[in-house]
């Protein structure tokens, strides 16, 4: 009598043991599928980032086709674009703006320096319509507060203008900015009347960590910023 209990629960223990096991391995398959999901978002996050890049500039497609605006990376052009994208700068240090090259928006197109991205497009009207455009520049993604350092330096037309953000005291412009961004996530917008047949503005956009920022510190190693400059017609005639 004994032996038959003592088998009963030997088969018993046998089951749960069996049980158990099948419950780890689907608890360890469950996590193997959410270790191989994370690991491919990261991937298509990293591939999407390099494909556009750490600056991308837009336009609507409808503006493009309907009305002719276009983007270029030089003055002349063979066929239109709705987007462009710069070329991106990994591990960039610190410099200080005074340390550009002085024919820094005489370039076309990515002409980036080890510490620096600048990167120089045309906004043309191929169309028949004089327009009237705006242009916006936002801050799309930013980790380890590296904008606190950030200088955006735009040339419209060899007109330049350089934004940084707000002290972090609150206390107004970094002394080296000609203007504070204009938000926590819009740097700069612009507008242009009159934008007549044929026209051709000249954008350039340089972005360096300006290293005599006191905010320029080793909190902000690691940081990456994105930005994206959009243009839109808001009047045709």
């Amino acid at each position: 009598m004994d032996e038959k209990i003592r088998d009963v629960l030997e088969l018993r223990r046998t089951a749960k043991e069996v049980k158990r096991h099948v419950v780890l391995m689907r608890i360890m398959s469950l996590l193997l599928i959410i270790l191989i999901a994370i690991v491919a978002i990261a991937y298509a996050f990293s591939y999407f980032y390099d494909k556009y890049g750490s600056f991308t500039v837009k336009i609507s497609k409808y503006d493009m086709l309907q009305q002719g605006l276009t983007l270029s990376e030089t003055p002349e052009y063979d066929k239109a674009n709705a987007q462009l994208n710069a070329d991106i700068v990994y591990d960039m240090t610190n410099i200080s703006g005074n340390d550009l090259p002085a024919n820094v928006d005489m370039v076309n197109g990515s002409h980036n320096g080890d510490s620096y991205i600048a990167y120089t497009f045309y906004l043309i009207n191929s169309g028949d319509d004089t327009l009237t455009y705006t242009g916006k520049m936002t801050i799309e993604n930013i980790t380890n507060n590296v904008d606190e350092a950030i200088r955006i330096a735009v040339y419209v037309n060899g007109e330049r203008t350089v934004y940084g953000k707000t002290k972090s005291d609150g206390s107004g412009k970094e002394s080296d900015c000609d203007k504070e961004f204009k938000s926590s996530t819009i740097v700069m917008t612009n507008k242009h009347k009159d934008f007549e047949p044929k026209a051709k503005d000249k954008y350039t956009v340089v972005i360096w960590l300006e290293g005599n920022d006191p905010d320029c510190t080793d909190d902000i190693i690691g940081g990456t910023m994105k930005l994206g400059m959009d243009f839109k017609i808001t009047e045709s005639t």
